[in-house]
Formats: structure tokens, sequence, C-alpha cells
């Protein structure tokens, strides 16, 4: 039903080279996809980097103009709003950040069969006047609404593009609540119950999915929903520095029970569902690796889940030298 590869909207320009403060989120697109390239995922990644940055004008869809223009001149507490140091390199790359999440949702919603991959970061804590938490500006918001005025897109499934946000990070992400109020239409785009964030801890986490899953899945039976976005989020693993929700088996489990959902769907309506996934939080300042192994088990699972793959890529905890906070190290080098 999809393909087996999956489409990936990167180009160095989205990444930073270098720390600009706690998160290394910034950094996270670079990091994995040369992670990737070293395990040899990679080798199951269509990479589409010809894609254009984002305009001042883009995000004004979702943004005050005078916080987009304040952000992007680097001046005063506008520039560093999203709790990140502020430099040229970094306001460029958030153009770009921002610009893969939208042509990578456009591209899954024209091809459905291909399942797509925006690396990146910082985009649901965002506010419509300023940034927050590590994030800059609410790409989901910008994506959501400008699919949902897409006429062409609109013609083809002979309805407006409705968007549902399964979120895997460890913190509510306010950003499409928050837009409301400063484009309504977001209610419409991405409508109420569709921004799902599981809660609680261990199988209350587990189950509390699996009821939000189910309502993603009903929606889309129905025609209500019409393109998924996933955001893996390694924060809700609880090891991170700033997440907790389950552990490593756990973590797997819930990434496996979206793709599991996308399959059962896909097959009862006979047609793919249109998915996009990308990254979001992971703040483990000890051992970031542990964060980009999990991202590519994540990676990895949907490969096999929904593009028929048979990879193996294996990843257990093993307890650091000081014996403190266990590591997420890969088991199997190369797939």
């Amino acid at each position: 039903m999809h393909t087996n590869k999956i489409t990936t909207f990167y180009t160095k320009k989205q990444a930073i080279t270098e720390p600009i403060g706690f998160s290394h989120s910034p950094l996270k697109p670079y990091l994995l996809m040369e992670k990737m390239k070293k395990v040899g995922l990679n080798n199951h990644l269509e990479i589409q980097s010809e894609f254009s940055p984002f305009e001042n004008k883009d995000f004004e869809i979702a943004h005050t103009i005078s916080y987009v223009e304040n952000f992007f001149s680097g001046k005063g507490a506008s520039a560093t709003s999203n709790g990140l140091d502020w430099n040229k390199q970094f306001a460029e790359s958030v153009r770009y950040t921002n610009s893969s999440l939208y042509h990578a949702q456009k591209y899954s919603l024209e091809n459905p069969e291909c399942i797509t991959f925006s690396p990146t970061s910082g985009f649901h804590h965002a506010r419509p006047e300023s940034g927050s938490a590590f994030c800059t500006f609410s790409g989901q918001v910008i994506s959501a609404l400008k699919l949902y005025r897409d006429t062409d897109l609109s013609k083809k499934y002979g309805n407006s593009i409705k968007t549902a946000w399964i979120d895997l990070d460890g913190h509510f992400g306010n950003s499409i609540g928050d837009a409301q109020r400063h484009d309504s239409d977001i209610k419409k785009a991405i409508p109420e119950g569709f921004n799902l964030n599981p809660s609680g801890v261990g199988n209350t986490y587990l189950e509390n999915l699996k009821l939000g899953l189910e309502k993603i899945a009903n929606a889309i039976l129905q025609d209500e929903i019409q393109s998924v976005c996933f955001a893996q989020g390694a924060d809700s693993h609880e090891e991170d520095d700033l997440g907790g929700q389950v552990g490593t088996k756990g973590w797997i489990k819930a990434h496996e029970m979206v793709f599991e959902m996308i399959k059962n769907v896909s097959n009862t309506r006979k047609k793919a569902v249109p998915l996009t996934l990308s990254l979001f939080g992971g703040y483990r300042q000890d051992d970031y690796d542990s964060v980009l192994n999990l991202h590519m088990k994540n990676i990895t699972s949907c490969l096999n889940i929904l593009g028929g793959n048979s990879l193996v890529f294996e990843i257990e905890d093993e307890l650091s030298s000081d014996f403190r906070k266990p590591k997420i190290v890969i088991k199997e080098q190369k797939i």
C-alpha cells in the first residue's frame, strides 16, 4: 500500500552546526541524517532537497508581522523568545525547517502512497506573537492552513484538507490552540480533538494513545481527516532530561501503534493514508546519541510496518559508566 522508502525533505540549510543553547533540536536534522548514513538507514530514504525556503509572508500566516520581522532581523526580545541564542545561520535555518514540513505534507497528499519525512523540530510551542520553549514558529499551523486553502488539493480530495497531528513529544503542543487568536481557520484545518498528545505514564499513556488513535482512524474512514502528521518526540522517553512517560519498550510500542493504525486504515479503505513524519523534542545532555537512536528505531519501524521491509535494527538499554542513567544503544550497527 505504501512504498518501501521514505521521501525525506532535507537540506543541510535546515540545520545549524554549533549549539545555540540548552536544546540540541536545531542541530538534530544534521546529526540524525549523518548518523543514519553510518548505519545504512539513508539507503531507505529518497532525499528531496530542492525545496525553497519560506519567506516572511509564509510565517505571517500564523504570526504577527512585528514578531516575524523582529526575529529575522535579530531585534529585541523577539530574537530570543524561543529560549535560544540568535544568530544569522539559525534564523535562516528556520526558513527551511518550516518549509520542509509543509513540502513533505503536501507531497504526501499529492502522492499518498509515499510516506514523507521532515527531519525537523521547534514548532509546537511557538505563539502568534513570540517563540516559546525552544520553538520559533508554528510550522504545524502554517502547513495546515496552507494546505486547507489549497484549491487544487481540495478538488483532488473532494474536500478541504484537514490534518490530524499525533504528537508523542513529552510536552503538550500549545501552538495549534494558540493560533486560533491569530486565524480562526485553524479550527477547521486541524479540527478540535485532533491534536493528539497522550497523557499519563506507562500503561496509562499507551491506553490514552490507543483511544486517540481509534478516534483518528474513524475520522479518516469518515473522510473527516485527509492527512496525518506524526511527531516522534523522543522526550516522552523516561530517561529524557525534560520528559518521561514510558521506558524503551513502551516508547517503541507507542510508535508501532501509530504505524499499525495507519496500515489498518489504509487496508480497510483500500488506499494509502497520507502520512508525514517529523521529530520534535529530545533533551539528553549526557548522551544525545540515545535521542538519535530512538528516532532511528522509529524510522525503521515505519519502514517495516508500512513499507513492507524486514530491516533488523535493535536498540536496548545499557547501563552508563556512572551507573546512574541507562543509555539507549544500537545493538545492530548496520542494516
